[in-house]
């Protein structure tokens, strides 16, 4: 059975640091694409970041430079280290994992089939 799971959301200041985490179970992520989203309070899900089977990375403007996407295969664990947090950063981060090792659209939530719970990142001040 596929299935993700995330962890690692919490509370942060403005410019404080959070890391998130996603054990991946059923496939290996050398072979699909996995990726984070996150959805704030009456806003749509957007992409956050994504990583392919192959080691690619991307990620959405407004967290370039400060969010770092991440994996570790022998563990099979996707990492999402955030930095220099912003209130705007606040939601509900999901991980997800795609049906296609290199999606076309890879911010776009219907590249992905399997879904997580969610995990909770509030900054404030």
């Amino acid at each position: 059975q596929v299935q993700v799971v995330e962890s690692g959301g919490g509370f942060a200041q403005p410019g404080g640091s959070l890391t998130l985490s996603c054990p991946a179970s059923g496939f290996t992520l050398d072979v699909y694409a996995i990726g984070w989203f996150r959805q704030a309070p009456v806003k749509e899900r957007e992409g956050v970041s994504y990583i392919s089977s192959d080691g690619s990375t991307y990620y959405a403007h407004s967290v370039k430079g400060r969010f770092t996407i991440s994996r570790d295969i022998a563990k099979n664990t996707m990492y999402l280290q955030m930095n220099s947090l912003k209130p705007d950063d606040t939601g509900v981060y999901y991980c997800a994992a795609s049906q296609w090792p290199t999606p076309e659209n890879p911010g776009f939530p219907y590249e992905y089939n399997t879904w997580g719970q969610g995990t909770q990142v509030t900054v404030s001040s």
